[in-house]
């Protein structure tokens, strides 16, 4: 393959790259110049037409809104949920919860209602960091462990949506991918909770807390398997996160320890409780429950009426039409329960305008982020082909070079170097969808070259990406900022990038054992 081929090919990451890690670009803008410069090697260099590089990226967009808009959705839920007071009633929870016992704190607050409530489409790095200040933790555990609590199921955040993008790009059903990813989960779930005991106080935390993260760690990872195997891959992260919590506080029963404490409540927390009832403040997320358990039901009609006879196919690229499915996307869900749960949370309108005004604000550079990268991965999955969307000549396909490139470089080991690949792409995008989007058709393609199951390189690679959540400038920065300490969120890159490396590697070995 020529050289000067390959380095076009590679040349938009290499530019994302280094936009983020030397000039420190934000993601948005990151993706910007990125898309800027794969349409250019795609046109120029690729001889795509230029109507061809457009229409491709209007695709792109169009395949992001799933979690582009469902971003939206979950900050305009919890503006909304912070104005109404409904976030300070959960946090006076949570507050209360396993005084005294740090490794069964860190497990509940982090690994439970972390995948709980990024399943459920919150925001948890921007709830949980003041949680754990409140707790007596340090401002770097406050910021770190909120971040990779919920990667231990990230592929099942806000209601599977990384699952289903994923199912997309590989043409499968979602329910039959769901297994793809489950039977990865039991391993990493429980070395992420290993990682956040180490992070936290060491080789002496990680003995003491040994027992409460194989429990957390092994709940979450079986509990996917079984959801798999139920038909319920996009409701797995609510299932898994009420199976750590219950587990846990049984634990502490049969232990014998103390479950709950309200000494640590302050006066605002006790206000908190008196202003709205448990019931009341998690009424959107509940009533988010009921309405997901009904639409993805397998013995149920919904699921068939929502994903499959309102599928509401878009065609852009002729012959390959982007679905809709406006009736059963999260962020569709999470917009209406969240209104039809205002009453019960006693918004009052002054509260409901502000909570939208704050959310419009603070929604428009996520949705950018994540749709530009959407954009850049249809250019390059499209470069090459003609009008008439056929490709005539392959090695004119950004694709198939880097596809050419790396089966060359690394033989059979690159379904190894998958998982890696993954972390750098869910680095350079801000999450595991983008980073599904823009490698997928790589790896299928790599896959076939060297003989391996393409679906599960792409499955290591996607596992990858979600361990890129620790270490996301984005993510740590969200955090830190929830506790003003923005300062310090450079501090947790170093720390939290061995602990995602090693983890990592640790997927990678399963990976190659599964792909041939």
């Amino acid at each position: 393959m020529d050289i000067i081929s390959v380095l076009f090919a590679f040349f938009p990451v290499i530019a994302i790259f280094f936009l983020l890690l030397v000039y420190r670009v934000a993601a948005d803008t990151a993706g910007y110049i990125g898309w800027a410069v794969a349409a250019l090697v795609s046109w120029l260099y690729f001889q795509t037409p230029p109507e061809v590089v457009l229409t491709a990226s209007l695709a792109g967009l169009v395949a992001s809104l799933p979690i582009a808009l469902v971003m939206a959705a979950s900050i305009m839920q919890i503006s909304l949920m912070q104005e109404t007071g409904a976030v300070a009633r959960v946090v006076a929870l949570m507050k209360t919860i396993a005084p005294g016992q740090q490794t069964v704190q860190i497990m509940i607050i982090n690994i439970g209602f972390g995948i709980l409530l990024t399943s459920l489409g919150a925001v948890t790095v921007s709830i949980l960091p003041p949680i754990m200040i409140a707790l007596g933790y340090s401002t770097f555990a406050a910021i770190l462990l909120p971040a990779i609590g919920y990667d231990a199921l990230c592929t099942y955040a806000l209601l599977g949506i990384p699952a289903v993008v994923f199912a997309q790009f590989v043409g499968k059903p979602v329910q039959e991918v769901g297994l793809h990813f489950a039977y990865y989960m039991p391993v990493i779930s429980t070395c992420i909770a290993l990682g956040m005991l180490q992070l936290t106080g060491g080789t002496a935390m990680v003995k003491k807390g040994l027992v409460p993260a194989l429990l957390a760690g092994l709940t979450a990872g079986v509990v996917a398997i079984l959801m798999a195997h139920a038909g319920l891959v996009t409701i797995t992260g609510i299932a898994a996160g009420l199976a750590v919590i219950a587990v846990l506080v049984g634990y502490v029963k049969l232990t014998g320890k103390t479950l709950q404490d309200r000494a640590l409540l302050n006066e605002m927390d006790l206000a908190a409780e008196k202003r709205l009832s448990l019931l009341r403040a998690t009424s959107p997320w509940i009533i988010l429950t009921v309405f997901s358990l009904i639409l993805n039901a397998p013995f149920l009609p919904f699921f068939k009426m929502t994903f499959v006879d309102y599928a509401m196919p878009l065609e852009i690229i002729p012959g390959s039409p982007e679905k809709l499915r406006l009736f059963w996307q999260a962020y569709f869900w999470v917009v209406v329960c969240t209104f039809l749960a205002l009453p019960i949370m006693r918004a009052t309108g002054e509260q409901v305008r502000r909570g939208l005004k704050t959310s419009a604000k603070r929604a428009m550079r996520p949705i950018m982020s994540a749709s530009v990268f959407f954009a850049i991965a249809y250019v390059m999955n499209h470069s090459g082909k003609g009008a008439d969307w056929k490709l005539a000549v392959p090695t004119q396909n950004m694709i198939y070079v880097m596809a050419d490139a790396s089966a060359g470089l690394f033989g059979k080991f690159y379904a190894a170097m998958a998982p890696f690949l993954g972390l750098l792409g869910g680095f350079i995008s801000g999450s595991e969808s983008s980073s599904i989007a823009m490698l997928t058709k790589l790896h299928l393609s790599t896959s076939e070259k060297i003989g391996a199951s393409g679906i599960v390189v792409a499955a290591g690679s996607a596992i990858g990406g979600g361990l890129a959540s620790v270490i996301s400038p984005a993510k740590l920065q969200n955090a830190a900022s929830s506790i003003d300490k923005i300062r310090e969120a450079s501090t947790a890159i170093r720390p939290a990038f061995v602990v995602s490396m090693l983890i990592t590697g640790v997927c990678a070995i399963m990976t190659m054992y599964w792909a041939y």
